[in-house]
């Protein structure tokens, strides 16, 4: 059975039907993945019953795996549930019981609300996000996406030649920062020092600009700080309006596979403490800079 994508959304993100992602697929069908990925920007792959093995080598096919910022935080006498090569995007401990309320990895992990693109914050920023869900709560905890590709195209001239070459830090710092979270060490510090980015990216296939934007974003260099974040604020609140944005609904056995250089995401509260959520993502790293990274 070939490969058929099917639109959800009016700008982007279509349902992939005749995949199983617990074989190996042809070089046709990962090619079929890739154009629809160029077209749609998320792809959403439903009733996919699959293993941690089997999501890891589904995402080789595309590219080298990253390895989690989040992983990267964990003590190495810390217990994990899953391999390093997946983000556990669950509220679960390594014994599997429901982390704690104010627990620092739950803390952390609520950045996850805010609007963002995975990796933002590493000088080579992410290209894909696979995040597939095991356990779904009853209500709540859907992922928004937001077409950048489309918020891009709706600014007027204007505003078009004014971001053109702006160029944006971006770390985990700040976003942490913005829900009052400070609780890092001097290492992780260093680990998530800023970087640059351009705001304007254009994408290698399509040639579509789209704003790469996320609530990593810190400053915009040679801005003064509240002017720059005022105006992030601005494009952000744009990039997020009702026609530019597509809810997914988690079902068990849903893969979401979507484009960071296209799009921005952001999860949605659901009752943490009484409720498991437990969605596993692999990340394809990123093979480009988007500026030069050089110190301000």
């Amino acid at each position: 059975m070939s490969i058929e994508i099917t639109p959800l959304h009016p700008l982007f993100v279509g349902e992939v039907a005749g995949a199983d992602l617990r074989r190996a697929l042809t070089a046709e069908e990962v090619r079929d993945i890739e154009a629809g990925m160029d077209r749609h920007a998320v792809l959403v792959f439903r009733d996919q019953m699959i293993d941690d093995e089997q999501q890891v080598a589904f995402t080789e096919n595309f590219g080298a795996i990253e390895i989690a910022a989040g992983n990267q935080l964990k003590s190495q006498n810390e217990s994990r549930r899953i391999s390093v090569k997946l983000a556990d995007i669950s509220n679960l401990d390594g014994q599997n019981r429901m982390l704690a309320r104010d627990d620092k990895r739950r803390m952390f992990n609520l950045g996850n609300q805010l609007w963002h693109s995975d990796s933002s914050f590493r000088a080579k920023p992410a290209k894909y996000s696979l995040l597939s869900a095991r356990v779904v709560p009853p209500a709540g905890g859907n992922t928004e996406f937001a077409d950048m590709r489309a918020a891009y195209d709706a600014l007027d001239e204007a505003t078009k030649a004014e971001v053109e070459d702006l160029v944006c830090e971006h770390s985990l710092l700040y976003s942490r920062g913005t829900l009052g979270f400070t609780d890092f060490t001097d290492d992780e510090r260093q680990m998530f020092r800023p970087v640059r980015q351009r705001l304007v990216r254009t994408h290698p296939v399509t040639g579509r600009k789209s704003l790469f934007l996320s609530s990593h974003i810190g400053r915009i260099v040679g801005w003064p700080v509240p002017e720059g974040m005022a105006f992030i604020r601005d494009l952000i609140e744009h990039a997020t309006q009702r026609q530019f944005v597509h809810a997914h609904v988690w079902r068990v056995g849903d893969l979401v596979m979507w484009d960071n250089r296209q799009t921005m995401h952001r999860a949605r509260r659901y009752a943490e403490t009484t409720h498991v959520r437990d969605m596993r993502r692999t990340t394809v790293a990123g093979e480009v800079h988007t500026a030069e990274q050089v110190a301000a």
